[in-house]
């Protein structure tokens, strides 16, 4: 199937070709506001007008720094609809962060919504970028707005269609180029798995400057669905989407999940799934949600596999508590260690292949080379698989502490703290160590602000964990540094490395 796409000439746009068969359906509501397939299709074909008009064709990129929300979905279609690729930029880096992004992926043009108007438009007179600065509401005087509509450019499967950088947890950001082909592979072994019906209400509260953002926008228009699109998290937004808006399936990381439990928050008989991924979640928050009725989809990927690379159905959940499910369809997955292919069941680093996997980073050729091979990315992850298929996520290579020539997986250990009746939540990292090269440390969230002893702690982790495991310093924090997407930034924590 993937090889009889790359002999095609073309990919059809998605959103034209939606909006031919479902003009009247509910394409996206956001800022109060329901927008039809017809209704947006007008709208990319006037914003892809005014881009053209200055001057944006085929294999152009067009940098974004502006809210998730109806303009960014506009502007993605207005973009893909030229043959261009939209580099959508985290609206909570600093200007420092942003430049050398935009240095990266040099863009022909930058465009800032107005709440980020400051820092984008300095950015943009520094670098000498053209821009548009959008509104704080429509104006049809402006040329997002009011360009001449255009028809679609037809463009082959492996155009790049987006630049996301990725989140930066373990280093510098890279610019991850997906390809249109990477975006359609995506969605429809996702839907093989989860099914994708017509009648689908998309709860889109993650950044779309993330591309599991940017997979749910793009997945709607191909089958049909609708997006209830939230710029940010919000526990009262996410409560009304769910319950009033009638959800059919959301897409969250284990702390936002953990949030929502906090605060009440009770799945909805609309609900399909609730698809769980971004950092591995501890099996006390699994067997909670599920226990509460939650319809769990834990899922694993990246960036570089437009998303899911495996995902656990719903009905599959409480059979194999912990794991992300077997691979998509046509998705392959193998572990090795030392250059030799692993035996089920033995940890090693997680390799994947299929056509969602991206052909490499934007201007870095030797990362590319380093981490695609044979077709296989090399995700840097450590996990196993069980007999049956199933992956198991252990945690990042990078984050992996070597201690006394013992291994210590962070999630392992933060994990059997969580368990702790005094402890909300838990980060473990290296520290330096004269006799055992390193050993682990935690920093620690206390449950109602009351912390146990450090004493206490390790005496309750040595009735689960061998001693070498055990955290040899323990501090308490108010809270742990987290990216935008939710996932823990332990590099920030380490007193030698600086906060990314």
């Amino acid at each position: 199937m993937a090889e009889a796409l790359e002999e095609s000439s073309i990919l059809p746009d998605f959103l034209r070709r939606r909006a031919e068969r479902s003009p009247g359906a509910l394409a996206l509501r956001a800022e109060g506001r329901d927008v039809t397939y017809r209704q947006l299709d007008e709208l990319a074909a006037k914003a892809a007008g005014g881009l053209r008009a200055a001057g944006i064709g085929p294999g152009d990129r067009v940098a974004a720094l502006m809210p998730g929300g109806l303009d960014f979905a506009v502007l993605l279609h207005a973009a893909l609809r030229l043959g261009a690729a939209l580099v959508p930029l985290n609206t909570r880096l600093t200007p420092a962060e942003l430049r050398a992004q935009l240095l990266d992926a040099r863009p022909k043009f930058f465009v800032v919504g107005a709440p980020q108007s400051e820092t984008g438009l300095g950015l943009a007179q520094e670098l000498g970028l053209a821009r548009w600065l959008l509104p704080q509401a429509p104006d049809e005087r402006h040329p997002f707005y009011a360009g001449a509509p255009v028809e679609p450019t037809p463009v082959r499967p492996d155009a790049v269609a987006a630049i996301v950088y990725t989140s930066g947890t373990t280093g510098p950001a890279k610019g991850a180029m997906l390809t249109r082909r990477n975006f359609f592979y995506a969605a429809v072994t996702s839907a093989m798995g989860l099914g994708a019906l017509p009648e689908d209400r998309w709860l889109l509260c993650m950044p779309l400057f993330h591309v599991g953002g940017l997979s749910i926008l793009l997945r709607s228009a191909l089958f049909g669905g609708a997006v209830l699109a939230q710029d940010g998290f919000d526990v009262a937004a996410v409560r009304h989407g769910l319950h009033e808006e009638g959800a059919t399936c959301v897409s969250l990381v284990p702390v936002i999940l953990e949030r929502l439990m906090q605060a009440g928050v009770t799945p909805p008989k609309s609900l399909r799934f609730l698809l769980l991924g971004g950092a591995p979640a501890p099996r006390d928050l699994l067997e909670r949600a599920l226990a509460a009725g939650w319809p769990l989809a834990s899922t694993y990927g990246l960036t570089e596999t437009a998303s899911q690379a495996a995902t656990l159905p719903p009905a599959e959940a409480e059979e194999h508590v912990g794991s992300a499910g077997r691979p998509l369809f046509l998705t392959e997955i193998r572990i090795e260690g030392q250059g030799l292919v692993l035996p089920a069941g033995e940890p090693g680093e997680i390799l994947v292949r299929g056509p969602t996997v991206i052909p490499g980073y934007l201007h870095r050729p030797d990362e590319t080379s380093e981490r695609f091979k044979d077709g296989f990315l090399r995700t840097g992850d450590i996990g196993y698989l069980d007999p049956e298929g199933y992956l198991y996520v252990l945690d990042r290579r990078k984050d992996l502490i070597v201690s006394g020539g013992e291994n210590v997986y962070p999630a392992e250990v933060e994990a059997a703290l969580r368990r702790h009746p005094g402890v909300q939540d838990a980060a473990v990292y290296p520290a330096p160590d004269e006799v055992w090269g390193q050993v682990p440390a935690a920093a620690v969230v206390p449950k109602d602000g009351t912390p146990p002893s450090p004493e206490d702690l390790r005496a309750f982790l040595r009735r689960e964990l061998a001693g070498y495991k055990i955290p040899r310093e323990i501090r308490f924090v108010s809270e742990l540094p987290r990216n935008a997407g939710g996932k823990l930034v332990r590099a920030a924590l380490r007193p030698e490395v600086p906060s990314e």
